[in-house]
Formats: C-alpha cells, sequence, structure tokens
C-alpha cells in the first residue's frame, strides 16, 4: 500500500513539472467541517461522532481546458469528538491527502468535479485515552463539489467521504472490544492561488 501512495506521488511531481497551456498549479488552503465514524462497543455502533472544525494546505495542479484533471498533494487535520459516560473527548487524525478530480470548467469562472481521494494516515490520537495504531494507513475515498475562478484567486466547497470503515481500537486497561472508526466525513472550503 505504501508502494502505491509513493507512487502517486512521484506521479503528482512529474504532472506538476510537465504543465503547460491553460493548465496550471499552486498552493490551497481552508477549512474543513468533519466527522468520523461511530465507536463501536462489540461491533454495535454506540457513539456517534460530533462534527468539529479542522483545516488542511496543499499544492494542486490542473491540466486540460475546460475538461480538467486536478491532482492535489493536502496535508489534512481531521478534528471531532465523541461524547459517552458523561465525558467530551476529542479525536484527531492527521493524513496526506491526494485527491484526483477530474473536472468541467462553464460560463468561463464556474467549475464542478469528482473523483476518487487516496488517503495516508500519519497519525491519530483520542484524547486522554491509549488507541492503537490504525488498521489501514492507506485508504480510499472519493470528493464531489463545486468552485468559482476569479484570475489567479479560486475558492470551492466540497463533499469528502472515505468508502470503507478503517478501526483503531482502545487499549485502555478497563477497556474490551471498543473500536473506533476514523474514516472521515467531511466537509471541505478551500481557497486556491494559482502561478
Amino acid at each position: 500500500m505504501k508502494n502505491i501512495f509513493i507512487t502517486a506521488l512521484m506521479l503528482f511531481g512529474c504532472l506538476t513539472y510537465a504543465q503547460s497551456g491553460g493548465s496550471g498549479f499552486g498552493l490551497k488552503a481552508g477549512l474543513n467541517f468533519s466527522g468520523t465514524g461511530d465507536l463501536k462497543i462489540n461491533e454495535v455502533p454506540d457513539i456517534s461522532s460530533d462534527a468539529k472544525l479542522g483545516y488542511h494546505v496543499g499544492v494542486w495542479g490542473r491540466f486540460g481546458g475546460r475538461a480538467y484533471v486536478r491532482p492535489e498533494l493536502v496535508f489534512t487535520q481531521v478534528n471531532s469528538s465523541y461524547d459517552g459516560d458523561g465525558s467530551n473527548r476529542d479525536f484527531k487524525m492527521q493524513k496526506l491527502d491526494l485527491p484526483v478530480l477530474f473536472g468541467h470548467r462553464f460560463l468561463k469562472i464556474f467549475h464542478g468535479f469528482i473523483g476518487p481521494a487516496f488517503q495516508y494516515v500519519l497519525k491519530t490520537d483520542l484524547e486522554n485515552i491509549d488507541i492503537s495504531d490504525v488498521e489501514n494507513e492507506f485508504t480510499v475515498g472519493f470528493q464531489i463539489g463545486g468552485g468559482l475562478n476569479l484570475g489567479n484567486f479560486g475558492i470551492d466547497l466540497r463533499f469528502e467521504r472515505g468508502f470503507s470503515p478503517n478501526y483503531v481500537d482502545l487499549i485502555e486497561e478497563n477497556i474490551e472490544g471498543v473500536r473506533l472508526d476514523t474514516r472521515p466525513t467531511q466537509w471541505i472550503l478551500g481557497l486556491s492561488y494559482k502561478f
């Protein structure tokens, strides 16, 4: 799985270097309003997450004209919380995202897109509770959205969802059979600048 992610990163670098014509590359940053999956006790969903604000920063490339491909490489901080046993515990996940978006421009300034989002989980943390490593460091989801371009500046809103659950186990002494699904569901608001 790591080899697939490394290959995708190399492909992104080659595509960014080869940009030409109506194509381009740039920087992006923004906010995510995200939640993660259920906290399961003995495989039964018990506690849902509450969505919280996170952030992302990254680079992107666009290749094509009216119809285009836009790969991105983005560092993302996902935040959510779980309210159980009368206490609220924050969950944080850091990941590298590589969305490969297929889009179309219309009316010169608007665009819509959809595509797979490859994700490599860097770190997970649940406040005041020890957790195991995530089951799969590499996962796949999808993104869909649209945006507006004004000169070199752009803004877009997109929805992201992971395709399959990706669990961590709680490993405190008196806790058994408790798993947390780290799969993100998030709304992403991004600002971008094209060089």
